[in-house]
């Protein structure tokens, strides 16, 4: 299998996975910027720094378990690094409105990071939110 994962910042990129799914808090405060920002408007929150990492994670987690995030590919250039990856799980708690349905879900991510200083200083999400909805029984299939 090819190393996804063969410089620093894609090795930080892969890492950011398993500390957001771990809530590992040293991690994050080792390799996400005070100043992280996270580009995503679907929240109803600004998560900036390590400490709002954790706050989505906290939200995420509590409704999602069984939570898998299968790296497909890691893309770097210069300071940016993009990651596609599939999300699964089990939607066991309630997820906005939505009450837990039991229901396992398989959806398409990329993220985009930027890198500064050793660190990951921002990055922009793209969810197969739809898909998401639909598997889970927010919205018809």
């Amino acid at each position: 299998m090819k190393d996804l994962t063969n410089t620093p910042n894609k090795q930080r990129a892969a890492d950011y996975f398993k500390a957001f799914a771990t809530q590992d808090r040293d991690w994050l405060e080792a390799n996400v910027a005070k100043t992280y920002t996270r580009n995503d408007t679907t929240l109803p929150f600004e998560v900036v720094g390590p400490e709002g990492v954790l706050k989505l994670g906290d939200v995420l987690l509590g409704a999602f378990s069984e939570v898998e995030l299968d790296i497909q590919d890691i893309i770097e250039e210069d300071d940016k690094v993009l990651v596609r990856l599939q999300f699964r799980g089990v939607q066991s708690g309630p997820f906005g409105d939505h009450p837990a349905s039991g229901k396992r879900f398989d959806v398409m991510v990329l993220d985009f990071f930027r890198m500064e200083d050793g660190k990951i200083a921002e990055q922009w999400p793209a969810i197969d939110n739809l898909g998401l909805q639909q598997q889970i029984g927010m919205i018809p299939a």
